[in-house]
């Protein structure tokens, strides 16, 4: 039996494909092995985020290679879209396709196997106006499946070089998605995170159809209980959206709105395209549809030209929203990008002490919302056993609201939805105690009285 082997880099949606393209191995009979041992084919699925994205993906590529030199190493993703001629420059790669055309990988492994020489497979992503469709109805970790929806961005803000790695915006059908979610629910699975490139953007390719239209018929799946958007921009909350959110059941109560910066200038240069006026209105729509939301987000410090004024308008309107938790990214020049080369760049020294303030910040008000929840009870799909030799019955999960909760269970819970007293709140872990196993979940926004 041939065997493959994965190393994927970056970020859920590159997960999700490689679980696709292992679809694509086990459909030609192959078995998968661990990366780290001897293996006739390795794929290598790159991230191009950052240079040093780039970077990592190289040295994972050298590592298969030393591996099993007689292996055919085939490289795909981000970083093998943009830059193909500087990774069939490394010696033993054999195959490169990048963020499409993914089904003809057997096509060029049989070439390669044929005429002993490197195959480029990658083509012009600006072209491609089709969402490529991979079957994933099922994934390694069993508790929470992604499903993706949509491919690629039409935004082109200074910083992101993922318009060129992942192309222009283009939605999956909806029938195919619907399939898609019956067949992860039949498997198991009672929470489905909706992913994709610009995920909410979905439908903005199509005639008569939308994002909130996907999520009325998502709602509809049964033995689905939970529905998670993965991101959202603030122009993507329409009052249609807000609509579907408030009378959904299923639609957890936790949102990732990206913010980027907190002051107009420098949302300005980043090129994104709403004021920090328009995002709080937002905001402000959607937690009244949605009580207790949960708000997450993404900054990003040290932009371009970012004096200390524009860093605290950041930092003080997002004290102002109360965010439940933070993800902070000091800037980085991505080559290509036309943030790279901007005047005016900001030293790290100065990005590093920023991203501390706000890292601090992030930590704060994740324990101010954590903690309205004290006493409360909320449901939890536990995810794992936490290895704690003192603590044997100790699980892991997150509620629908996104707070990370570790109590003492049994395996058997893994996967399924139990109601959980958090006894104490905190960041990054809540405390609680198990109060039992629920068979039909309630509405995710509910809040339970104390039992």
């Amino acid at each position: 039996m041939p065997t493959v082997a994965f190393h994927t880099l970056g970020c859920k949606v590159n997960h999700y494909e490689t679980e696709g393209i292992w679809r694509m191995f086990m459909e030609k009979g192959y078995e998968r092995v661990d990366f780290d041992h001897d293996s006739d084919v390795y794929v290598i699925n790159t991230c191009t985020v950052t240079n040093s994205g780039d970077k990592k993906s190289r040295q994972v590529i050298r590592r298969a290679i030393r591996k099993n030199p007689n292996a055919v190493v085939c490289v795909t993703g981000c970083y093998a879209q943009t830059s193909p001629g500087e990774i069939m420059e490394i010696p033993g790669v054999d195959v490169v396709v990048g963020t499409q055309e993914r089904k003809n990988i057997f096509t060029y492994i049989e070439e390669h196997q044929e005429t002993k020489e490197p195959v480029n497979g990658v083509s012009n992503i600006m072209k491609n106006r089709v969402f490529e469709e991979m079957d994933v109805p099922v994934f390694t970790d069993r508790t929470r499946a992604s499903l993706k929806i949509q491919e690629g961005c039409n935004n082109f803000c200074t910083f992101c070089i993922i318009p060129w790695s992942r192309g222009l915006l283009r939605s999956r059908e909806p029938e195919n998605v619907i399939r898609q979610a019956e067949k992860l629910v039949e498997a198991g699975y009672k929470e489905l995170v909706l992913t994709g490139i610009h995920t909410a953007g979905y439908g903005e390719d199509m005639k008569d159809y939308n994002f909130a239209m996907l999520l009325r018929e998502l709602e509809q799946v049964k033995g689905l209980k939970r529905i998670r958007i993965s991101s959202i921009e603030a122009s993507q909350i329409t009052d249609e959206v807000i609509d579907v959110l408030d009378k959904s059941e299923k639609i957890v109560r936790h949102l990732h709105i990206p913010l980027q910066a907190g002051s107009d200038s420098v949302l300005a240069r980043m090129r994104r395209k709403y004021s920090t006026a328009f995002y709080k209105e937002k905001v402000s729509k959607i937690r009244k549809a949605l009580p207790g939301l949960a708000i997450t987000s993404d900054v990003i410090v040290g932009f371009p030209g970012e004096t200390e004024e524009e860093f605290m308008e950041t930092y003080n309107f997002i004290k102002e929203i109360g965010y439940s938790e933070l993800h902070v990214f000091p800037f980085s020049r991505r080559t290509g990008t036309p943030a790279a080369r901007m005047d005016n760049q900001v030293d790290d020294e100065v990005k590093e002490e920023r991203v501390h303030r706000l890292i601090s910040l992030s930590d704060q008000l994740a324990k101010e919302y954590a903690s309205g929840y004290e006493n409360e009870v909320l449901e939890v799909i536990p995810e794992e056993r936490i290895l704690d030799e003192n603590h044997p019955e100790l699980l892991v999960g997150y509620t629908d609201n996104y707070m990370k909760v570790q109590f003492e269970g049994t395996a058997d819970m893994i996967g399924k939805i139990v109601r959980v007293k958090i006894t104490k709140s905190g960041y990054p872990y809540n405390e609680g105690t198990f109060v039992r196993v629920m068979e039909h979940a309630t509405h995710a926004g509910e809040k339970i009285v104390n039992q």
